[in-house]
């Protein structure tokens, strides 16, 4: 059966994979992205694409005005956007950590927030975070407002599966460890990761579809290797 698919974060690497995933498998997906047209350009079936900044308020109404005359539910919202920022912590400004903030935290309450009305009892919310955002695991100089950022959706995770436990919504959040893609170029030139983007798309597709009859408020750290 198919399922009405949201996902954010979607012009490139890991959120680009995931909704070819979903559309061969023939699932409905709103693909949101600052740059909709790597995605409108694929013509792909049953995939719609947004224009969304998830630091600007106003974006959030067009998505709840497309859920409500579209999609009319939400099975599944991936929250995949981030922003990753390395630099000096002394270098790190005010602005520089609201920034970050704006997208990995901000946005992904408030995107939650905006589709929460749109969920019932199967519906199932997946974080993607970091490693470097769980207590205890390996840090890195210049990624304290990255990896602190990451750190604060995986409490938020858990908050929302005790607030939300009676409705039957589920929500987990999964840490990955270094994964190829230009996000970690960008930030990381030259650095090999173990993981491509296709594969652990893959790994997030199934988790998104089955993984809350097993989880729900639930870190799972998805690294073979340190980072």
């Amino acid at each position: 059966m198919s399922k009405n698919i949201l996902i954010t974060g979607t012009s490139r690497g890991i959120g680009f994979e995931l909704v070819k995933l979903f559309s061969k498998q023939g699932h409905n997906v709103l693909a949101l992205s600052r740059n909709e047209k790597p995605v409108f350009e694929l013509g792909l079936k049953g995939v719609s694409t947004l224009p969304f900044d998830l630091s600007n308020p106003l974006d959030y109404k067009r998505v709840e005005t497309f859920l409500s005359l579209k999609f009319k539910q939400v099975d599944i919202l991936i929250n995949n956007a981030g922003t990753l920022l390395n630099k000096p912590f002394t270098e790190t400004s005010m602005e520089d950590f609201e920034n970050v903030y704006k997208t990995n935290v901000f946005g992904v309450s408030e995107m939650i927030r905006t589709c929460l009305p749109f969920m019932s009892k199967e519906s199932h919310v997946v974080t993607i975070s970091s490693m470097g955002g769980v207590q205890g695991s390996m840090k890195f100089p210049g990624l304290a407002a990255y990896s602190s950022s990451k750190g604060a959706v995986i409490t938020l995770t858990e908050l929302l599966a005790e607030e939300y436990k009676e409705t039957g919504i589920s929500f987990n959040v999964l840490a990955l460890g270094a994964v190829q893609t230009e996000m970690l170029e960008e930030a990381f030139p030259g650095y090999k990761a173990p993981i491509t983007a296709l594969e652990m798309a893959e790994y997030i597709f199934n988790f998104s579809l089955t993984g809350n009859k097993y989880y729900n408020g639930k870190l799972l750290q998805v690294s073979n290797s340190t980072p």
